[in-house]
């Protein structure tokens, strides 16, 4: 499918995404929100892709909303504004749901709802100089449809800092608090990308796909509520075809066959 503002490139089993609206540094618009669904749809549906690599395109990551797409909204009526609004919680909600991991490979700023594109990623690799934050209130408004997968990874204490304060933080901070995983020097961003693609290349891409759904359904809730889930789960995946290759091939001392990192 061609795409007006995203550009995608296949390697292999990796689709690499990059958001491709660099002279207002890859800010959200409608339009934008359209095409990461409507790529999301597809991804899910493609069983050739087992990884992505989602980045930005010139300068930064993404700033959030687009300046043009706010100043129409700020006329909308509150019946557009929620048609609006579920468009993009629709979005969030595609990208968290794909069953293939997602890698954010993050450089210079994310800002607002580039922010939350961050949180649904799986794996987060970051420059040591990005800049992040949570920026609505500053504006008036809310950090409303990524506040469940922002605070999934940063937690409720976090998010009363950021979300109430608007500041911005570096990429340290956004490590502390779990928002992403590895930071490094800017010219050294694509090889820890790529070092986790390998290793989830040499995992199975079947048990990937369950281990993001028990994630899912076992978050936040108490262990003994989820037991029932957890077990089923593990006695399942024993008797998959996927599950009794690996078991062979770790007692044979060999690759899986869907081993193909390098």
């Amino acid at each position: 499918m061609a795409y007006t503002f995203l550009q995608t490139r296949r390697d292999g089993p990796v689709e690499y995404l990059t958001l491709n609206r660099p002279d207002v540094r890859n800010a959200f618009n409608d339009h934008v929100v359209q095409e990461l669904t409507q790529w999301a749809d597809a991804i899910t549906r493609d069983r050739a892709v087992r990884a992505v690599v989602l980045a930005g395109a010139g300068k930064a990551f993404c700033a959030g909303a687009d300046l043009t797409w706010m100043a129409r909204t700020a006329s909308y009526t509150r019946e557009e504004n929620v048609r609006d609004a579920s468009a993009m919680a629709q979005m969030y909600a595609a990208l968290d749901h794909l069953p293939v991991p997602m890698v954010g490979r993050v450089h210079g700023g994310a800002f607002g709802g580039g922010a939350g594109l961050v949180a649904v990623c799986d794996v987060v690799v970051t420059e040591e100089r990005a800049l992040f934050g949570f920026t609505e209130v500053k504006l008036g408004i809310l950090p409303a449809t990524i506040a469940p997968y922002v605070m999934r990874k940063i937690g409720a204490s976090a998010a009363r800092e950021l979300f109430l304060t608007g500041t911005r933080f570096d990429a340290a901070l956004a490590k502390e608090i779990g928002l992403v995983h590895a930071v490094v020097a800017a010219d050294r961003l694509d090889e820890r990308v790529h070092q986790y693609i390998q290793e989830l290349l040499s995992a199975a891409p079947e048990a990937i796909a369950a281990a993001k759904e028990l994630i899912r359904q076992v978050w936040g809730r108490p262990a003994a509520e989820t037991m029932g889930l957890t077990v089923d789960a593990i006695a399942t995946r024993r008797t998959t075809p996927e599950g009794q290759e690996g078991m062979r091939a770790f007692l044979e001392r060999r690759k899986a066959t869907w081993n193909v990192g390098r």
